[in-house]
């Protein structure tokens, strides 16, 4: 497990994953450990991936100073893992809230960026947050599952604000809720950063007229891969974010929710190196 230092001084752990030419990866969570990407579905076979435990995150020591968990204060350490891999450019992949992590690197530093693929992305950098509507209308679309009926009441209340997050209704985070799914949701309690996460969207981390206007030069191509019954985001919010970015593509995965990965990874590898490379035939 390689480590390197930040510019603060701090050490940041990295892990790699299959060969090829790299592909660094930013977890989401906000501030959870890289573990739980795994190897997003097999992606390994085909690029070696690069992927960061944020400072405070698996086995990335904690930062002498906590204000530094702040996404915007966490682009420096992105660039400097690029230092460390002797990339002149990078293939940048990132999940959820890592989303608004890659977007403010690449609006920092676009140079940096050969292509840039936002997963199951939160636009939290775009000003662009998930509604409570968009999180019900979600939801819905699981009616007639087996589980729903006992997840519905607690996910709702979660909504209103009468409850908190419940346990139960992690499936509606998965495409397909089965022995895998539970398992990978079951390992998630190990690997977030509390602290950090409260830290992560902290006023200050975000200037979202900005970023639009630097992402709106990025000459890089970029995809926007949704899950067609995840509820953050919801594909038409995937499309919204798409129309910030000059060359951006957007991709539904079918039957998919927040972790494609898991609920297809046949399609979900070829979508990416279609993406990647378009000498590749494409998945859709």
């Amino acid at each position: 497990m390689p480590i390197f230092a930040a510019p603060d001084g701090t050490q940041l752990a990295y892990h790699l994953r299959g060969d090829g030419q790299p592909l660094v990866v930013l977890p989401g969570g906000p501030m959870r450990a890289s573990g739980y990407l795994g190897d997003l579905g097999g992606l390994s076979a085909h690029r070696r991936l690069v992927l960061l435990d944020l400072r405070g995150t698996g086995e990335s020591a904690a930062p002498a100073d906590p204000a530094t968990y702040r996404c915007d204060r966490l682009v420096d350490d992105v660039e400097a893992l690029r230092v460390e891999l002797g990339l002149e450019r990078m293939d940048l992949l990132a999940h959820s809230a890592g989303g608004s992590l890659a977007m403010l690197y690449a609006a920092r530093y676009p140079e940096r960026v050969r292509r840039l693929v936002l997963v199951t992305a939160i636009p939290w950098a775009l000003g662009m947050p998930v509604t409570d509507e968009e999180r019900l209308a979600a939801a819905l679309l699981r009616k007639g599952e087996p589980w729903f009926d006992t997840a519905f009441p607690a996910f709702a209340a979660s909504l209103d604000g009468t409850g908190g997050y419940d346990p139960v209704f992690a499936p509606f985070f998965y495409g397909r809720w089965d022995e895998a799914a539970a398992a990978h949701d079951a390992r998630g309690d190990q690997e977030f950063n509390d602290e950090a996460a409260d830290v992560y969207g902290s006023p200050g981390a975000y200037d979202p007229p900005a970023t639009r206007e630097a992402l709106a030069r990025l000459e890089r191509p970029v995809l926007v891969l949704s899950g067609e019954v995840d509820n953050a985001p919801r594909p038409e919010l995937a499309r919204r974010t798409a129309d910030v970015f000059p060359a951006a593509e957007v991709a539904v995965q079918p039957g998919a929710g927040h972790y494609p990965w898991l609920d297809d990874p046949e399609w979900f590898v070829r979508r990416i190196l279609t993406f990647l490379d378009p000498a590749l035939p494409s998945a859709e």
